[in-house]
């Protein structure tokens, strides 16, 4: 893996970790926003702490060594969750850039990922 590849891997990773991590956390303690978000969109304030739960763990198994399929679905939950998320605002009108940004972030980390974080090499 180039050195360039790396640097990419590592900016994207610790991005969408951060991201989804402090997103997760907010939902998982339901801010006040958050629950009024969900309720424009439609869907119960339960999936919160659903979604809250599956970002933690899936920021977990990205960043723990090892577990290569493991990550392979972590990356998978997240993109359907925010391809889910993307959707789910553009029917209701509202903008769609931060789930865009993670879909970049998902893409990123997932193509420039190492080898040895890959299922097939």
């Amino acid at each position: 893996m180039s050195k360039r590849n790396k640097i990419i891997y590592w900016i994207a990773t610790v991005w969408l970790s951060l991201g989804m991590l402090t997103t997760g956390i907010v939902q998982l303690i339901k801010m006040e926003e958050e629950v009024d978000k969900m309720m424009q969109l439609g869907y119960p304030s339960y999936l919160l702490v659903v979604l809250g739960i599956s970002k933690i763990l899936g920021v977990t198994a990205i960043l723990v060594p090892k577990f290569p399929l493991l990550k392979e679905w972590a990356y998978a939950g997240f993109f359907f969750t925010i391809a889910g998320a993307i959707i789910s605002h553009l029917v209701i009108g509202d903008t769609i850039a931060y789930p865009i940004l993670f879909l970049i972030l998902i893409a990123a980390s997932w193509y420039f990922r190492p080898t040895d974080r890959k299922v097939y090499k």
